[in-house]
């Protein structure tokens, strides 16, 4: 298959009460991990990149390596920027075939945010390109972003119905308890502001910094209409854990293939269980 938007997943998703998982990748092993696990499931997947990950591996390399994953992909596969910040970032993505991209303008006051999204809408959108938003700050680091537990805000469901109606935009990302990277205690989900946006928006709503959460927490949240959950830190340790045991219990191996390679059953494992999870396996 060829890749496919944002938006045509994700639509889907919505209508069909499930979500699917959106995967950060950084390199090869990452990307065939979340590809397999998604072959094995029958399960839509989007593929996400951050801005760090660009810097890491390189456009060029992460474009050409997924473009060829979803070819020969049996199932849909979207490729996505997750949090852009520049101009800059969003329209080399475009360029270089990002099917979706994230504009995060949450640090932003409502005007303002609602001003820098619709610049990227028109581009994105005129290029065939979903455009996810982001309205209410998380809480917690993710690459250069990193905002204090102190000024993390819960979204304002009246100020996500402005968002919407003045943007158009595909799916928003709405904070609602969670953080990103690795919880310092239990996350408390506001489930009632949850129901509350998702009847009044009627769009894909996303959940970021998801890595973590507890499953029935997770399960309740996609029941309430979450349609996109971005998982990172949960694949970054599976991968350390799969490198670790290699280097623990073989001091000697030096090929890389015999160090990577359990690195990426482990991923496997944890990526086909988050699709299970979320409810997109056999969704394809």
């Amino acid at each position: 298959m060829m890749l496919v938007t944002g938006k045509e997943i994700l639509d889907k998703a919505h209508k069909e009460g499930y979500a699917v998982g959106a995967f950060n990748v950084n390199n090869m092993e990452i990307l065939q991990a979340v590809i397999a696990a998604a072959e094995e499931e029958k399960a839509p997947v989007i593929i996400q990149t951050s801005e760090g990950a660009i810097k890491y591996a390189g456009i060029d390399y992460l474009s050409t390596l997924v473009r060829l994953a979803a070819e020969k992909a049996t199932v849909p596969v979207a490729l996505h920027l997750d949090h852009g910040t520049t101009f800059e970032t969003i329209i080399g993505c475009i360029r270089n075939g990002w099917t979706s991209v994230m504009i995060d303008g949450s640090h932003h006051p409502l005007e303002e945010n609602i001003a820098v999204t619709n610049e990227v809408i028109k581009i994105a959108h005129a290029c065939g390109v979903s455009v996810e938003a982001e309205l209410g700050r998380l809480g917690g680091v993710e690459d250069n972003i990193s905002v204090d537990e102190k000024d993390a805000r819960l979204t304002h469901p009246d100020e996500a119905v402005k968002f919407v109606k003045e943007t158009g935009v595909d799916s928003l990302a709405i904070a609602i308890g969670t953080a990103h990277g690795k919880y310092k205690g239990e996350p408390k989900l506001d489930f009632e502001r949850l129901t509350t946006i998702k009847n009044l928006l009627n769009i894909p709503i996303v959940l970021h910094g998801a890595s973590g959460v507890p499953e029935d927490a997770i399960q309740k949240a996609v029941s309430l209409g979450v349609n996109k959950i971005n998982i990172d830190t949960d694949v970054r340790v599976a991968f350390t854990e799969g490198v670790k045991s290699v280097i623990v219990n073989k001091p000697e191996e030096y090929d890389p293939r015999k160090i990577c390679g359990p690195a990426k059953d482990e991923m496997k494992k944890v990526v086909k269980a988050k699709m299970k999870l979320f409810g997109c396996s056999g969704k394809a």
